[in-house]
């Protein structure tokens, strides 16, 4: 009897996540030079990492022989100063994905439905599935979550929905207005869960915190990933009434979260002016990829996140032909859109060699 005999069937059946291909990999693959390859395929910051962050990151490793506050103790009372909630209304996951993989053991059976936006951040499928439940999949309208067809999916079964805003791999999002009447609208047995991975790319994100005061079964995701540059370090949050977070410590392994990355992102939340600089700098680049693609006559989808689609016809053959050029990106087949690449945001001179490089990677393809 092989292994795979033994495993639960949920595991034998289990899809792969598939992440962006590391530069390394690449230069190895096609014999090119690491530092003439640029990634523009994982929604990472161009503009590097909180300085405030690596600095903290530093000094913290001073003292590697010793254990991490397994309660993240300074992270979750910095992060109660800056919500004005209290430190017992947070979990400390590493990365976001694994809050959603604690939500996933905490709430969800075989037989269970989750309901989720298509395309949406492919995790909360998979997470779905590794626990035996049903992912029920709602099209997006015009590649923007339509709240009105995600609330008539829920049914008695449902027990959980994600609402990304903005969305992965979209970069749409949701008004406030909308966001607080669907969580409003849904029934007990639900726990909503709103993924603001993106959030502080949008000049005003959404104030979600008052479903939380009414006693909505809901938690607010965030991560240090994405503009604060952290993704090394994996390290989220979620924020959410006392009676939910504690739930979750229920089924969160001890030490999730290394020293390290708790000084770091204790440090990154006082670097407001990194962030500034990075929303910044982010809205000049989406805007210097759409008059790029305007320019080419290609279609895109417009984004308020550090990412953007854009319609190439052939999206896997121009992906490997940008490849060759040291370009990555990330092509959109598995998340059922062929024809699209998602590109991040890069720097100015990242984001003009990806534009230089794409009529001749379209026109090889």
């Amino acid at each position: 009897m092989n292994y795979e005999a033994l495993a639960k069937p949920e595991v034998r059946t289990q899809p792969v996540y598939e992440p962006g291909k590391p530069i390394e990999e690449v230069a190895r693959e096609l014999g090119l030079d690491p530092a003439e390859i640029i990634k523009l395929a994982s929604n990472e910051n161009a503009l590097g990492a909180s300085p405030m962050g690596v600095a903290a990151a530093r000094q913290a490793l001073g003292h590697a022989e010793l254990y991490p506050d397994g309660g993240c103790y300074a992270l979750r009372s910095k992060l109660g100063e800056k919500w004005g909630l209290a430190p017992t209304q947070f979990v400390i996951g590493n990365g976001s994905n694994e809050i959603i993989e604690l939500l996933g053991h905490a709430f969800l059976r075989p037989g269970d439905e989750v309901v989720m936006g298509n395309p949406a951040f492919v995790v909360y499928k998979l997470v779905t599935l590794l626990f035996g439940a049903t992912p029920i999949e709602v099209p997006l309208v015009e590649h923007k979550h339509d709240l009105r067809q995600l609330a008539a999916a829920v049914t008695p079964r449902t027990r959980m929905v994600f609402v990304p805003s903005p969305n992965n791999p979209t970069g749409t999002a949701n008004t406030e207005t909308d966001l607080l009447a669907f969580a409003r609208s849904m029934p007990e047995h639900v726990v909503t869960v709103f993924d603001e991975a993106y959030a502080e790319y949008l000049d005003s994100a959404p104030d979600l915190r008052p479903l939380i005061s009414e006693g909505g079964k809901v938690i607010c995701l965030r991560t240090f990933s994405k503009i604060y540059g952290l993704a090394a370090l994996r390290v989220g949050y979620g924020y959410a009434s006392a009676e939910l977070v504690a739930l979750l410590n229920r089924v969160r392994q001890p030490f999730n979260i290394n020293a390290i990355a708790q000084a770091a992102a204790v440090a990154a939340l006082d670097d407001e002016e990194f962030l500034v600089h990075c929303r910044t700098e982010n809205q000049a680049g989406l805007k210097q990829l759409i008059k790029g693609f305007r320019a080419l006559g290609l279609e895109y989808v417009p984004s308020v996140a550090n990412f953007i689609l854009v319609r190439v016809g052939g999206g896997a053959k121009v992906f490997n032909a940008l490849q060759r050029q040291g370009v990555i990106v990330r092509p959109l087949r598995p998340y059922g859109m062929p024809e699209w690449l998602r590109v991040t945001v890069g720097t100015r001179e990242q984001n003009a060699r990806l534009l230089g490089a794409l009529p001749e990677a379209m026109a090889g393809a």
